[in-house]
């Protein structure tokens, strides 16, 4: 194994070890409220996008 990839592996272990904390310490619906925020944000992205490219084409 690579330093990189030795490197990769660690961060993947410490990304679940952090997520279960949170999970324990916060609970499931937590995730489901910011997976919620996180996607009216990209609707709002998106239309804006969506708007920008129709002033453009004028």
């Amino acid at each position: 194994m690579t330093c990189a990839e030795a490197g990769h592996l660690g961060g993947l272990a410490g990304g679940r070890k952090g997520g279960l904390a949170v999970k324990r310490e916060r609970g499931l619906e937590y995730y489901r409220r910011i997976g919620k925020l996180g996607a009216k944000r990209l609707i709002a992205l998106i239309a804006a996008g969506r708007k920008a490219q129709r002033r453009r084409a004028r």
